[in-house]
């Protein structure tokens, strides 16, 4: 006997829930067992119950889900729809969202309905990232609060106030991860109204108070962007910009490291002219000597490390620029051009390069760790 259409729909439909339903549950449970408190600052200290809960969750992860915690798309007026979003978390291949160009209420409420399908779909909860800088929170967040742009501050206590508003309004709005502070020069036209750079000397005091603001507030700060976009002449957002010879903005990253700056943004600026930093044509994002080889191994920083949004015009002509950021050392994948082509460029890579695969663990548990720490895995 023929089943008529519809039932045999039904049936497939029935059996793909019953599939699921036990990798969702077991998510769950796992999420529900890390009972342990723990806080954001612990992220970067030697902590084996961290250590852990983070082993913890990611055992609990299929690959689909480990690539997903790599992938950052936007949502916004100068991003996605949010039905693309929305399908990007059914079909579990992102863990975390840029607010790109929207008001403070709608990013509220779209916020609450992206965490409530991830408890649907039993996914792990997203890292809500913002380019809430001084000199822009006003244009990309309508409705925050007015504050004064970076290169129009008087004091390091204007900035450390700047920066507990900017913060308060993140906190409601459930943004829990600031692209912020630029740490750059003032020189390039792109980016120095952006930065304290104003007085040269003001630079790395200023960006660690807002970075110290920031964090004590809960909300992961960004020193951006990396090695230096202050004294480059263009604009990443159009080209490919070239650093020649001497990286020269890259000392104001060790003290803010130190003190303890929980992500660094790696910027699409290539490097020539210079024997041990060569990027040969691709951008820094791309370049494991920059990523890995200067940031991680030489600087010594632990924390996240994030690109540039990989729309824009300095790395979107680099063919599997995706995959290439996550090999040079990058842990996300800001604003691919296409989050379902990135997280399976990743995800194949992943499946046929043991030595890739493990950076693309390591990398899913440097995010788990944050969403650990950050206490968004907490039993409520």
């Amino acid at each position: 006997m023929k089943l008529p259409f519809l039932s045999l729909l039904t049936i497939g439909l029935l059996f793909n829930s019953c599939a699921q339903t036990p990798q969702i549950k077991e998510r769950k449970q796992v999420v529900d067992q890390i009972t342990t408190k723990f806080e954001l600052q612990d992220f970067l200290k030697e902590n084996k119950e961290l250590d852990a809960a983070v082993d913890k969750v990611f055992a609990s992860l299929d690959d689909t889900a480990i690539v997903a915690q790599l992938i950052m798309p936007a949502v916004g007026r100068l991003g996605q729809e949010k039905a693309t979003i929305d399908q990007h978390i059914k079909n579990r291949i992102i863990g975390g969202v840029l607010m790109l160009n929207g008001t403070k209420e709608g990013f509220t409420s779209w916020i609450k309905d992206f965490e409530q399908q991830n408890k649907n779909y039993g996914n792990l909860p997203f890292l809500y990232s913002a380019d809430a800088e001084p000199s822009l929170v006003n244009r990309k967040i309508t409705g925050a609060t007015l504050v004064k742009k970076a290169n129009e501050m008087k004091s390091i206590d204007e900035v450390r106030t700047c920066a507990q508003t900017i913060s308060k309004d993140l906190n409601d709005i459930g943004i829990n991860y600031n692209f912020s502070p630029v740490v750059d020069m003032s020189p390039n036209a792109t980016v120095g109204f952006r930065s304290f750079g104003a007085v040269p000397a003001n630079i790395i005091p200023w960006s660690g108070a807002f970075i110290e603001e920031t964090q004590k507030q809960g909300i992961i700060a960004t020193a951006k962007h990396f090695p230096g976009h202050g004294l480059v002449s263009g604009d990443t957002h159009k080209s490919l910009q070239v650093i020649d010879g001497e990286l020269k903005e890259i000392q104001n990253y060790p003290p803010l490291i130190t003190q303890g700056v929980l992500s660094i943004m790696v910027a699409h600026i290539a490097v020539q002219n210079n024997a041990k930093y060569q990027t040969n044509g691709l951008p820094a994002t791309c370049s494991k000597t920059i990523v890995t080889d200067l940031l991680k191994n030489e600087m010594g920083f632990k924390g996240l490390i994030v690109t540039d949004a990989m729309n824009m015009g300095g790395v979107v002509a680099v063919p599997e620029c995706a995959y290439k950021a996550v090999a040079a050392g990058c842990h996300i994948v800001l604003m691919p051009v296409d989050a379902k082509k990135a997280h399976a460029e990743i995800l194949q890579n992943y499946r046929k390069d043991a030595a890739f695969k493990a950076q693309v663990d390591a990398a899913a548990k440097k995010v788990i760790r944050m969403k650990i720490a950050m206490g968004l895995l907490q039993k409520s």
